[in-house]
């Protein structure tokens, strides 16, 4: 592949524009439409920044052991520097209000949401209608603040992550949206933009329980098993609609379970976590979802510690 289809894939990858890209590879504008173009080579140092970001979106990008293993030590540190991270969540209203604002907006937003953060910000706390956005947009944003709300809650006092818990999380995010909120899917559906298979309804209820099985059971390795349950979940898909978001909200669950904040993952990383997300379902090679859950719960620990 030459330099110039490379570029051209990251491109309608990362939905990034050509400017962003300069700016990534450390370039200017000109010199990144020459090389796209065909009108240039780039020097060798560029070429490797480029081959790096193809490996990233093209999921081709192998995740040294050595390398994981150091995000999860760095991470497991900054968890004993925090020993109580719900208790701080629920204690601080800056702290609570900025990951309620944080995952509704990105989770939303991955799932297609146009709303802007302050339009969302002005739903979720100011109460305020955007006349120029939908009612199911305002209602996905209460809805799913309503369902962190709980999660926040119930992990604060239970902790017990069981299926009940899950379908209560659909209950509350399709509340007045779907009329099958909180039940399992009675008809097959497919993943759009994949080639992932997703589970034939007949078989949900089964696997969800295998599922829940394996989410009680505590691990040592917690970022392998947050997104191994996540990998699994997705792809057995057991609701109409709305699986992305309530994946999502497992994985917080999961971590606040074991005194990790709330995982945030940035909709401007969607292409990322899709490519990581559907690899780990097609090969079962977890090393790079974990690595990205790695830098999504860095970004949680942002917000607990005010940095």
């Amino acid at each position: 592949m030459t330099i110039q289809q490379k570029l051209q894939f990251i491109i309608k990858l990362s939905g990034s524009t050509q400017e962003e890209l300069a700016r990534q590879l450390g370039v200017t504008f000109a010199a990144f439409n020459r090389w796209i173009n065909g009108k240039a080579i780039p020097r060798p140092r560029a070429v490797e920044k480029i081959d790096e970001l193809y490996l990233r979106y093209s999921g081709e990008k192998q995740i040294p052991e050595s390398l994981l293993e150091v995000k999860k030590t760095f991470i497991a540190k900054r968890q004993k520097s925090n020993p109580h991270v719900i208790k701080t969540i629920l204690s601080f209203p800056d702290i609570h209000d900025q990951f309620i604002l944080s995952l509704t907006y990105h989770s939303n937003k991955i799932e297609g949401s146009t709303l802007s953060e302050d339009e969302t910000a002005d739903i979720l706390f100011r109460n305020r209608t955007i006349k120029t956005k939908s009612v199911i947009e305002h209602l996905e944003a209460k809805n799913h603040q309503a369902a962190l709300e709980y999660v926040f809650e119930y992990m604060s006092k239970k902790g017990v992550v069981d299926e009940a818990f899950i379908v209560r999380l659909h209950t509350i995010l399709m509340n007045a949206i779907r009329h099958d909120a909180g039940m399992y899917r009675n008809h097959n559906v497919r993943i759009l933009g994949t080639y992932v298979p997703t589970a034939n309804h007949l078989k949900v209820a089964v696997l969800m329980k295998e599922l829940i099985r394996d989410v009680q059971k505590r691990s040592s390795d917690y970022i392998h098993s947050i997104a191994d349950i996540h990998s699994r979940f997705e792809k057995i898909h057991p609701f109409g609609d709305g699986n992305g978001r309530v994946g999502r909200l497992l994985m917080h669950a999961m971590a606040l379970r074991s005194n990790l904040p709330p995982v945030v993952i940035r909709s401007e990383y969607k292409k990322l976590y899709m490519t990581y997300l559907n690899k780990s379902q097609m090969t079962e090679d977890l090393s790079l979802l974990e690595d990205f859950a790695c830098d999504a719960l860095l970004e949680g620990y942002g917000i607990l510690e005010r940095t």
